[in-house]
């Protein structure tokens, strides 16, 4: 970081008057970026746009405001969020990416991009990463169109700032039309330095969960639902060591929540005119946190999820997991300003915007919904009584190997277990993720250390809109809504099957793939040219959005055929999904949670592709 910049936690030397100057002008106060402090008036925000095949990008400190209090980020060009980056399919791009940071490595992963390994941005698998003073050109085709984005995948970076959007314009018309299009990048900030929340994480993991039950909530629940079931509901919870209002690790008691790098109060605004279509680009680029999405009194047609088409449907509200984008096009009219409003899923915080005929203009912003409990349905035991989900001799799936149960179709390459180290002679040394080697030397049928609970009834629940947004009186987009304008590209049923359970434990905050962490766990090994199926299974108590680098996940119905192609797969607490891979891009690809912290406690495997 720049030595000028000042450290997490030092005093700011600034007066008042300074101070509310600050504020005014915006959140940086040193770089190229204007974005809204916490306080300030309303006014229009746009990130710069940059266009064409030719970039330069600088990776370095900036410091922002948007809390009252003075911190750095890490920039692209002097902006948070990052550019806007707009491409045509079809194109050769050149993007010479400079760390101009006093320390520390850097990268940049074109999420959802199909491009060569080394192109991919992951420090220790596609490339060595960026030190400071250094360059590297990333060059690469552009074959695909929609609504992407970029980020980090150094350390803890991208909670620091270091995302933003990407656009591609399709060769060919878009299956729909519209007048006006804008970005939407929704993101979350903290004042903490990232490596000092991680760490309250390890030794607390609990600390935003400031809404555990009372006495008086137990006394309600006697009255409601009688001594007995109560007494049964808070034994399961105790002997599980949970909390049913633990919706979020980080919420908005720690987070401030950003719409294009704007506070609540800074209010970006995009501008329409009546009668108009106006394409709005959702990206959510946050690092923990899933947004609910409604503009009161605009109905939302969804027409591509993680930049693919899909068939239309007009839904009032979305849940956007981390890493997703979708596009919805709305049609304002009879009024002249309405209200994005984005609230967390815990019900902690939102950020909104407003989309007006000109600038200056506000709605009614809407109150948070209530907040949420989760139940033992919620989490895969339904109906099992005290058992709590402790009981670790049923981890049917865990005992045989990194694939769990494979359907008899043992995965080449993973015979030996999975508790080898991958340090070593793999070049995995470099590997820039602080925190993944927690779980070195895991044994070879998982770490039942690392595993606090195990679901016992799991299935797709494609058409669960999710936890606090059933029967909320609104449409509310399900994964069972969309269906990709296209049949199954590649058009083979899968040769053989990997199933992989989703793993954690909550309060070391210890997460994984079959109870193994990175760390000590073999490469998953797929072969050139096959077509095969991975099912995941979440086993934890939390929400899991997987995204599989380098390849797409063509994601199944119930009965297993193809449905709608993403590259971020959200995997709610109970859940047993499929998708359909092509393994058709050779190379090393990561293959993780895409909640930061996940990721850097474990949650991430290897993904080879092999001739």
């Amino acid at each position: 970081m720049n030595s000028r910049i000042p450290p997490y936690g030092a005093p700011l030397d600034r007066s008042r008057r300074h101070f509310v100057a600050g504020l005014a002008a915006g959140g940086a106060i040193a770089g190229s970026g204007l974005w809204r402090g916490a306080f300030a008036a309303p006014m229009a925000h746009a990130p710069r746009v940059l266009s064409g095949t030719e970039f330069d990008l600088d990776i370095g400190a900036t410091q922002v405001n948007f809390t009252g209090r003075v911190r750095p980020a890490v920039t692209v060009n002097g902006s948070l969020p990052a550019p806007i980056l707009r491409w045509r399919e079809g194109d050769t791009v050149t993007l010479r990416v400079a760390n101009r940071l006093r320390e520390g490595m850097t990268s940049i992963h074109w999420h959802g991009l199909i491009l060569p390994a080394n192109m991919d941005g992951v420090p220790g698998l596609s490339f060595d990463g960026i030190r400071p003073g250094e360059s590297y050109v990333y060059r690469f085709r552009v074959g695909q169109s929609g609504t992407y984005w970029y980020h980090s995948h150094s350390l803890f970076q991208e909670q620091a700032g270091l995302y933003g959007a990407i656009v591609i314009d399709p060769r060919e018309p878009h299956p729909y039309r519209y007048d006006r299009e804008h970005v939407l990048l929704l993101s979350d900030w903290t004042d903490l330095e990232p490596a000092a929340l991680f760490r309250r994480l390890k030794q607390m993991s609990s600390y935003d969960n400031y809404y555990k039950r009372t006495v008086g909530d137990a006394l309600r629940d006697v009255r409601d639902k009688g001594l007995a079931a109560t007494l049964r509901d808070r034994g399961e919870w105790g002997r599980m060591r949970m909390t049913p209002t633990d919706l979020s690790d980080v919420n908005g008691h720690t987070y401030t929540y950003l719409l294009n790098g704007a506070t609540p109060a800074g209010n970006w605004t995009g501008l329409f005119k009546p009668g108009e279509k106006v394409l709005l680009r959702f990206v959510n680029g946050s690092a923990m946190t899933y947004f609910d999405v409604r503009i009161p009194g605009l109905k939302m047609t969804v027409v591509a999820a993680d930049g693919m088409p899909v068939h239309p449907v007009s839904v009032d509200e979305f849940r956007i997991a981390v890493a997703e984008t979708y596009d919805v096009i709305v049609e304002p009219s009879g009024q002249d300003a309405y209200t994005i409003f984005c609230q967390d899923n815990a019900r902690t915080g939102y950020v909104r915007g407003t989309l007006a005929v000109r600038q200056g203009l506000e709605a009614e912003v809407p109150r948070t919904d209530p907040r949420p409990l989760l139940t033992m349905e919620d989490m895969g035991h339904g109906g099992m009584g005290g058992h709590g989900g402790h009981d670790m001799s049923q981890m049917k799936g865990m005992e045989g190997g990194c694939g769990g149960n494979m359907g008899g179709a043992k995965s080449k390459g993973m015979e030996g277990g999975c508790g080898a180290n991958m340090g070593g002679g793999n070049g995995m040394a470099g590997m820039n993720h602080a925190g993944m080697n927690h779980g070195a030397g895991a044994k070879p049928g998982g770490d039942e250390r690392l595993i606090d609970m195990r679901a016992m009834s799991v299935s797709p629940k494609l058409d669960d809109p999710g936890i606090g947004l059933r029967g909320n009186g609104r449409k509310v987009l399900t994964y069972a809504d969309l269906h990709s304008v296209f049949p199954d590209p590649d058009g083979r049923e899968p040769g053989r099957e990997i199933e992989l359970h989703l793993t954690g434990h909550m309060e070391k905050f210890a997460w994984s793939f079959d109870g193994q962490k990175f760390m000590g766990a073999e490469p998953i090994r797929l072969t050139y040219g096959e077509r095969l199926r991975i099912v995941l299974v979440n086993d934890t108590m939390m929400t899991h959005p997987i995204h599989l680098h380098g390849l797409w996940s063509d994601l199944e119905n119930e009965k297993q055929e193809f449905q709608v192609r993403k590259h971020t797969v959200d995997m709610p607490p109970g859940t047993r999904r499929s998708y359909r891979v092509r393994a058709d891009a050779l190379g090393r690809w990561a293959f993780h949670c895409h909640l930061l912290y996940h990721m850097e406690a474990g949650m991430m495997r290897e993904v080879r592709v092999e001739e």
